[in-house]
């Protein structure tokens, strides 16, 4: 009982931990593990036991018999599942489908051939369970990538890239080391024989229509309305877990296979509920990998550690890391528009996660129980690789993309919330004015509309965290509030004004601020008296933006007078002689008169006759 609690303890503290820190959530997660289980028992505790012990040794234990290979393999494949619920096929054509695609496919069969080479003539390990160490060893993951990233600005084709490597390749990479797993379980040890094969090919067939038949059918159900909404999830959990458990049944091993193929099938359909579905498999993945790595690490024992106590691990390590990941990323960005320090930068960031280890894990411990010669390296090897690669990554990213030169400077993208008509007329003339302008709303119409202009638009909620883990949006450095809540708007400027808004945070006025002058606040967006009726009524009346040249000072300020005299001129930005925007501030009125050629930008009725105005 202690032992359980205090597992579940450690692993929502470690995730904490890696949330605070911002660092990937398996580095505390196995270092606990390791410290609870092989290194407490053979430095710290008198009797030379573990102060966790998963499997029953006689005396104590969490689990008897092979009780935690089971818990495993069915914590395994909700993962799997999750994972293969976010692979979306389409979404590979918005982001460099080549680049994208040449990484999955050519920069994995370059880390599975060289990785299984390299680990053969290290390692001498056999050819078998050298290929499997190279078939896990693809595998990155967005757990591990995101929060490094995070806090990295980078152009956002680079963090894109990065991102969706990490997204595709997860599953991918799950189900190439599956695949070579089953061969190895039916192949007898090496002796690849007619039987062999056959086998083989019924894990294929198996785990395939099982996945793909069950995908359907779930899909058909919760479409139906089959079964209520307070039941979908679990009921979906049950599925997961019962397809896998069937498909085993009826081939061996072929479980995992089935629950991945289920992910992607469901992942990839139109159903309205995957959303829900994604957020509770992703809650129900977070508490499963918390307990699960700290298991798996305290399993270990300091035997299994001393296996790679030698100097061909670093080898082995340093070919991986320094030799086979660039290879691969150089032949899958070839002629690609990425520069060589671009590449080489992507090269570097590859840390290895959360999948990994868990099939790592999973594989090693079945492979060992079999008796299949050098298995009892596939566990420690990997979590080498995994500790080694985010340990590498965690540290020194933000210092090689200085280096590399790709580390953004100035952080000039605008992050907008609320999607509406003048959001979206804002929008189009930033993105105009080479601005990298992301639109946010939680009305999937008003973001439907947006994409169909060419913004970049998010459905999202504000009052949950995926947007501050969306590497994506690294360059943002301003933020605009414009929705037609003034709570919402407020609480934009709270919640992400340090995330987003370091160049400068700014929202619309609320009504009570309109009509008193003395509560202008600092953050107020354009004019005091611009609220979002006003923005509104002013876009639907005169959906134009006009540029006026600005001879000096008083000149500006002469202009912002009538802006707020005329309610039907709103003033939006100032514009240097280069194109570089500055956000008006209701509370801030001044203008540098060190700089020459400003331009005024204002949304509504033309003012004058010399002004340009610029229809969208």
């Amino acid at each position: 009982m202690l032992e359980l609690g205090g597992v579940i303890i450690l692993g929502i503290l470690a995730q904490w931990f890696a949330w605070k820190l911002k660092i990937p959530a398996i580095l505390p997660l196995l270092l606990i593990g390791l410290l609870v289980g092989p290194i407490s028992a053979e430095f710290l505790s008198e009797d030379g036991t573990k102060w966790i012990e998963p499997v029953w040794n006689g005396e104590e234990g969490l689990f008897g018999g092979k009780n935690l290979y089971y818990f495993v393999s069915l914590s395994i494949s909700i993962i799997l599942f999750e994972g293969g619920l976010t692979l979306k096929f389409k979404e590979i054509k918005n982001v460099g489908p080549l680049v994208i695609t040449k990484l999955i496919t050519l920069g994995s069969l370059v880390t599975f051939f060289g990785a299984g080479i390299a680990a053969h003539y290290i390692f001498n390990l056999s050819w078998e369970i050298s290929f499997l160490f190279s078939a896990l060893i693809i595998v990155t993951g967005p757990t591990v990538i995101t929060p490094i990233l995070r806090n990295i600005p980078l152009r956002k084709d680079i963090s894109a890239i990065l991102k969706w490597e990490g997204i595709l390749i997860d599953p991918i990479g799950a189900l190439v080391a599956v695949l070579v797993f089953e061969f190895i379980s039916v192949g007898a040890g090496g002796e690849y024989t007619k039987t062999a094969l056959i086998e083989f090919g019924k894990i294929v067939l198996f785990g395939s229509t099982f996945g793909f038949t069950f995908a359907h059918a779930l899909n058909f159900a919760i479409n139906k309305q089959w079964i209520p909404h307070y039941l979908l999830n679990v009921f979906a959990l049950a599925s997961v877990l019962g397809v896998f458990v069937l498909s085993d049944s009826f081939s061996h091993e072929s479980g995992l296979l089935a629950v991945v193929i289920m992910g992607m099938v469901l992942g990839n359909s139109k159903s309205k509920y995957l959303k829900d579905l994604l957020y509770f498999k992703e809650s129900l993945s977070i508490l499963l990998i918390s307990i699960l790595f700290i298991l798996l690490s305290a399993n270990i024992n300091f035997e299994d550690l001393m296996l790679i106590y030698k100097w061909e691990t670093l080898a082995l390590f340093a070919v991986v890391v320094f030799i086979i990941r660039p290879i691969g990323v150089l032949l899958s960005t070839y002629k690609s528009a990425l520069t060589f320090k671009e590449k080489m930068f992507i090269s570097w960031v590859g840390p290895r996660g959360i999948v990994a280890a868990g099939i790592a894990s999973l594989f090693g411990l079945t492979l060992v129980f079999k008796g299949i010669v050098d298995a009892e390296y596939i566990t420690p090897l990997v979590f080498m690789i995994v500790m080694g690669t985010v340990l590498l990554n965690a540290t020194t990213a933000r210092l090689f993309a200085k280096i590399t030169g790709v580390f953004l400077k100035n952080s000039n993208g605008i992050l907008i919330v609320g999607a509406s008509e003048v959001s979206q007329l804002i929008g189009i003339y930033l993105k105009n004015n080479n601005r990298h302008v992301v639109l946010i709303d939680s009305n999937q119409t008003n973001i439907a509309k947006a994409k169909s202009l060419g913004i970049e638009a998010l459905m999202t909620d504000i009052y949950s965290d995926s947007l501050e883990d969306n590497i994506e949006l690294n360059d943002i450095g301003f933020l605009m509030a414009l929705t037609a809540s003034a709570d919402i708007n407020k609480y934009a400027i709270h919640k992400f004004k340090n995330h987003f808004g370091e160049n400068g945070a700014f929202r619309l006025v609320t009504e009570e601020e309109k009509n008193d002058p003395t509560k202008n606040p600092k953050e107020g967006l354009f004019s005091h008296t611009d609220d979002f009726a006003l923005l509104t009524r002013t876009a639907q009346d005169y959906p134009i933006i006009n540029e006026v040249l600005i001879i000096d000072k008083p000149h500006y300020n002469k202009l912002i007078e009538q802006t707020i005299i005329n309610k039907n001129t709103i003033p939006l930005f100032l514009k240097d002689k280069k194109g570089a925007l500055t956000i008006i501030s209701s509370f801030s009125k001044n203008i540098d008169n060190n700089h020459a050629e400003f331009t005024l930008v204002y949304l509504g009725k033309p003012i004058n006759t010399e002004e340009k105005p610029i229809k969208e």
